[in-house]
């Protein structure tokens, strides 16, 4: 009788495991309830889904034992769209040496069972200053015809005194695509602004000018004097240069935006104007929080605000606080789908990749009717013993009109 080898029952065990991963249905979080969106039971993407002929050799003459030879450490801050009646995510996968590359999966719903492509992304480098790490790629598709990858490109800071091997510098890399597999490079973004992270480009024109939402820094990490988000405009993205960048969301002083804010996903348009879901970074005891917020602009003036709520509508909870960076949530990714449900992929620690499900409607509600942040304490009790107050003479009203059966409940909420 043959006897299995070794090598072929690893490769089964690995292919079962990395087969049921992959297939997973992921359901509702039924824990969670904040009447805004929807969490699910597990990420939508992690390093373990990561094709297995991206970090096995397979041979087994070559790697008898079966051992990872190129391992991924993680799989997060993605880019999304809808693509061919399905959902896309162009996900920064990180390898063990720490360095990210880009990876397109696919969704039938974009809630579960992903699947990578054959290949991750063959990204061109820039030609004239090869980057050494390329991530948080944001896609839009432009009403100009082309798919648009605007991404961080990293480089080692010229500046920086020897022996220095952690300072950086950050600029907009720039790339175009017609099917996600095929890209062009073009030259980084060119800014007044000493560095340039998430940046995100309108999906149409304005006034014939491409629109960029910019977040300009003095440094690496540091915003400095940067004002917030803020967007600028171009001639043509394929010598992509801006001028005066115009501050839409600044930062303030003890909000969750105090450190630096910055772009996710390109917004939604909708009939009330354009929706922006973002990230916010505070200081804390911990280090630096992330979180993500909401905002909406003007439909005809894309860069004035017209609904600001106070506060973070996502956080880390439970295990989403845990991995290689703690404490953070991080968007870049939003799809839209045609009956209007909203799907928000944001990334937890930078670990791993999450959907969160809302829709246009309910996030419309949100943005318009929850009430700005006041920048006081006294300014929030005021707000919230008002709401207080106007619940109280709600319930009052609601009970001398209740059924019996009803008035139980009501009165259990005063």
């Amino acid at each position: 009788m043959n006897k299995t080898s070794p090598h072929a029952r690893r490769l089964a065990a690995l292919a079962k495991r990395h087969d049921a991963l992959t297939r997973r249905r992921n359901p509702v979080d039924t824990s969670w309830d904040n009447g805004v969106f929807e969490r699910f039971k597990f990420p939508v993407l992690t390093g373990a889904h990561a094709p297995l002929a991206w970090r096995y050799d397979l041979n087994p003459e070559t790697n008898p034992r079966l051992l990872e030879r190129l391992g991924v450490n993680a799989a997060f801050n993605a880019g999304a769209m809808l693509w061919k009646n399905k959902v896309v995510v162009v996900a920064r996968m990180e390898g063990n040496d720490r360095k990210s590359f880009f990876a397109v999966a696919e969704s039938q719903n974009g809630i579960d069972r992903f699947r990578f492509w054959d290949h991750p992304a063959r990204l061109p480098e820039d030609k004239a200053d090869p980057e050494t790490n390329v991530y948080d790629m944001r896609l839009t598709e432009h009403e100009d015809g082309w798919i648009y990858g605007l991404f961080c490109a990293e480089r080692k800071d010229p500046s920086a005194p020897a022996g220095d091997l952690s300072s950086a510098t950050a600029q907009c890399g720039i790339a175009r695509t017609k099917n996600l597999v095929d890209w062009e490079r073009l030259p980084d973004l060119v800014s007044r602004s000493p560095q340039q992270r998430n940046v995100v480009l309108h999906p149409g024109f304005v006034n014939g000018k491409y629109m960029l939402y910019t977040r300009p820094q003095d440094g690496f990490i540091s915003a400095g004097s940067g004002s917030g988000i803020c967007c600028a405009f171009a001639d043509s993205m394929e010598k992509c240069v801006i001028g005066e960048e115009r501050a839409i969301d600044c930062r303030e002083y003890h909000t969750i935006k105090e450190v630096k804010n910055g772009a996710g996903a390109p917004p939604v348009k909708t009939p009330e104007g354009w929706l922006h879901v973002v990230h916010g970074v505070r200081a804390c005891a911990g280090g630096l929080r992330y979180v993500i917020y909401a905002f909406l602009c003007d439909l005809n003036e894309p860069w004035k605000p017209v609904a600001q709520p106070g506060g973070y509508l996502i956080a880390p909870v439970g295990g989403e606080g845990v991995g290689d960076v703690p404490n953070v949530v991080f968007t870049n990714g939003l799809v839209r789908k045609p009956n209007g449900e909203l799907l928000i992929y944001y990334a937890s620690s930078d670990t791993r990749l999450h959907v969160a499900r809302t829709s246009v409607d309910i996030l419309l509600d949100y943005v318009k009717n929850t009430p700005p942040d006041p920048l006081r304490s006294k300014l929030c009790v005021d707000q919230r013993c008002a709401l207080i107050d106007a619940n109280r003479e709600y319930l009052q009203s609601a009970i001398s009109r209740a059924r019996p059966s009803d008035k139980k409940l009501l009165k259990s909420l005063l």
